[in-house]
């Protein structure tokens, strides 16, 4: 069985620590001995023959040998033959390369129409003859900045031909062999790096001739290479490459080719070239963009999906256009072509974002199609809500691991689609004053935020049709295992935080949940795996282990500490609907007694078996309070330790914060228009809802941070057309006499 090497530098030192071992130094010894050696080109040929140095195609790995022998030449283990004058490969390739050019420059291309694609018979045609050779270093020694090369290790050279003449070409070479931002995105270690590192190709040269002046060519070129370029390597190399790097000098151009085509920008250089070693030579930082050819390549490579995600600020990102691309490019949908449109479908409905989407799309019928074709998917498609969500959870945790402490606030909101009488798929939410049934989906959602209240992210977004309970069930509710309950989702996404936890194990997360959560079985699971602390709201008196009643037991314990509460003014509400009717509140402040202690509750029935529950109270209520008012009592259950009233402080503050995911529910359906959504099926309504849910979470963290930071210019949160709608309204809005002063 041969000894394959693929290539790279962890093979390289496989060769070398073969021809080190006692008994090859002999063999090498014994070749050199012998007459049939003449130059050390021969020398490596016959070692590559006898030790089965190949690589996966099956040719003798001859240069990697000679690195090998010269490394072990100077060490003083043998002296090679002389090395022939003018016979080296740095000779060899700058004799070939003077003799490969055109005698004149490329012809330039005649009529190249405007738009790409208008452009007729366009191909990306792969360097093999000699002649590709020559026009291909003609047009990058005339017109590429950086001229024809030399390019590094394996390649791959293409022409972009048309039938207006030549357009431009590519080159690819092996990838740089570290580059930190990259190393640090991919989350692969020294070892993993060494392995697969000839699974990444450079783009060393990309051209588009500067006569040819043809709207989204670009882009157009880097799609098809995208999708061939892994097939013409592997029948050249014998090895199929996973991902894609180039480096975008940002003060040349802006790098929207690469966005319009799915690449990710994922950091900067070093501003160093491939050979300063010592850092003696300074160049220009670039951009580094990366596609990935496998979508998961990281699991190939053995590393975890989210082993590479650098911590982030939370506005990184939110600079106009590019913010689709952050928050939804390579989402792994199953087709590159429906990631693609998913950025553009996001990007566009975030200009108009309570809107259908044909006004979002401004009459573009091509991108209403597409819209359209990715959201009617079939129902077995991989295109769900989770993996719609996925590339915006990853850019969450991100955000997450910037932050010392954040609240991960769960919550649930009816979604009311009585209107679509038609669509397939809506369960009972509910019913109104004449007994009629209101059908619609439940969301319940993970909404990430900061102590400060500024918004991450969507953690998690579960979306359902209720459903009432059969009438053949006869099971009593609390015999019915928690799996089989609608509450179950509260379980599901404080299990999703716990994965978000070991992915950020350097930030402190807090699960903040309204009364609905307070449930046994909820902090049953945090306390078998407690990475996540809880805060919830007691729904329940239950009964403790000391005999007595929760808000008894609190009540007599000594208050440590008081607040002041602003209580604000509340007008009369009549009576509506199922809305009770509310009396006219004037504003106040209130006095309320803080108190904390630590409270042991007995198990329920159903899981007597499992040991009672040892949780810290927060209890807050009203000192005096007006006559015929009903006091200020709040409740909070947790597993933070609270000792003190400075702990307990912070706490209620916490837990106010969980209206954040009250106001995103608020945009989601009057900003966002969610529950206007008009689709067949359910499974189509999640998937636009998904869209809508990012946009939601941008809107409302522009939003905040305008708030906390007033002098922050525009061009920071929004884009040219959203800055020019927001003037435009502005405008509008200002009185005639003012506007004209």
């Amino acid at each position: 069985m041969p000894t394959v090497y693929g290539g790279g530098m962890n093979i390289q030192n496989q060769i070398k620590r073969t021809l080190e071992q006692p008994q090859a130094i002999e063999t090498i010894r014994a070749t050199l001995e012998s007459e049939a050696v003449t130059n050390r080109t021969r020398l490596a040929e016959r070692l590559c023959e006898h030790f089965d140095f190949r690589d996966p195609r099956g040719r003798l790995q001859q240069a990697g040998c000679l690195r090998a022998l010269r490394d072990l030449e100077r060490s003083g283990h043998f002296q090679l033959p002389a090395r022939q004058k003018g016979s080296g490969s740095k000779a060899k390739a700058h004799k070939a390369h003077k003799a490969r050019r055109l005698s004149g420059p490329v012809a330039a291309p005649i009529g190249v129409p405007e738009q790409a694609a208008d452009v007729r018979a366009l191909e990306l045609v792969e360097v093999r003859t000699e002649q590709q050779m020559r026009v291909w270093n003609e047009l990058m020694l005339r017109e590429h900045p950086r001229g024809a090369g030399p390019l590094v290790g394996r390649q791959l050279r293409y022409l972009i031909a048309s039938e207006h003449g030549w357009l431009g070409g590519l080159g690819f070479a092996s990838a740089a062999l570290r580059l930190k931002d990259r190393d640090q995105w991919i989350g692969w270690d020294e070892a993993t790096r060494g392995a697969h590192l000839q699974r990444v190709l450079g783009m060393s040269r990309f051209l588009i001739r500067p006569q040819v002046k043809c709207r989204n060519l670009a882009s157009h070129v880097l799609g098809r290479v995208q999708r061939q370029i892994a097939d013409d390597f592997h029948a050249r190399y014998g090895i199929r490459p996973w991902l894609l790097e180039s480096f975008v000098d940002t003060a040349i151009h802006s790098g929207s080719c690469y966005r319009a085509a799915n690449w990710l920008c994922i950091g900067h250089s070093a501003g160093r070239g491939r050979q300063d070693r010592h850092t003696q030579k300074q160049e220009t930082v670039k951009a580094v963009y990366m596609f990935a050819l496998v979508a998961d390549f990281r699991t190939l490579m053995g590393v975890d999906q989210h082993a590479g995600l650098p911590p982030l600020d939370p506005a990184a990102g939110m600079d106009g256009p590019q913010w689709a691309e952050q928050e939804f490019a390579g989402a792994r949908l199953g087709d590159a072509r429906l990631s693609r449109r998913l950025v553009d479908s996001a990007r566009r409905q975030a200009h108009k974002p309570g809107s259908a989407f044909t006004a979002a799309a401004e009459g573009e019928r091509a991108a209403v199609k597409a819209y359209y074709r990715m959201i009617e998917q079939p129902e077995s498609s991989p295109l769900t809500i989770d993996a719609l969500l996925d590339p915006h959870r990853q850019r969450t945790v991100q955000r997450i691991k910037a932050q010392p402490t954040v609240l991960c606030i769960q919550d649930g909101t009816d979604l009311d689609y009585s209107s679509l009488a038609q669509c397939r798929g809506l369960g009972t939410i509910g019913s109104n004053q004449t007994g009629a049934k209101t059908r619609g989906l439940h969301l319940h959602s993970t909404l990430a935020v900061t102590t400060e209240g500024i918004p991450l992210g969507v953690l998690r977004a579960q979306c359902w049709a209720p459903s009432s309970k059969s009438a053949e069930d006869t099971r009593r509710t609390s015999t019915i295992p928690i799996e089989e309950k609608e509450t179950y989702c509260w379980v599901k996404g404080l299990r999703d935080c716990r994965e978000v936890a070991e992915l950020a194990p350097q930030t402190r997360l807090i699960s903040v949940l309204d009364r609905e959560a307070d449930f046994y079985e909820l902090f049953d699971e945090q306390r078998q795996n407690p990475n996540v602390e809880l805060l919830v709201r007691a729904q329940y008196n239950r009964n403790t282990t000391e005999g007595n009643k929760l808000l008894e037991a609190l009540g007599a314990s000594k208050p440590c500490g008081q607040l002041s509460i602003q209580v604000p003014r509340q007008s009369a509400r009549p009576k509506r609907s199922k809305q009770k009717a509310k009396p006219a509140r004037p504003a106040r402040t209130a006095q309320v007694a803080l108190r904390c202690r630590r409270v042991e509750f007995r198990p329920p029935a159903a899981h007597k078996n499992r040991g009672p529950l040892s949780l810290w109270a927060v209890y807050v209520r009203e000192i005096d309070p007006p006559e015929g008012v009903d006091p200020i009592s709040w409740c909070l259950l947790t597993t933070v330790t609270v000792d003190s009233a400075e702990q307990a402080e912070t706490l209620l503050s916490w837990y106010c914060l969980r209206w954040r995911i009250e106001d995103w529910h608020r945009v989601l359906k009057t900003g966002c228009g969610i529950e206007d959504l008009r689709h067949e099926t359910a499974e189509r309504l999640k998937r636009a809802m998904a869209i809508r849910l990012v946009i939601g979470w941008r809107i409302m963290l522009m939003t905040l941070l305008g708030r906390e930071c007033p002098d922050l210019p525009p061009e920071t949160l929004f884009s040219d057309f959203e800055i020019e709608v927001l003037n435009a309204h502005a405008v509008k809005k200002t009185p005639a006499s003012t506007a004209t002063r």
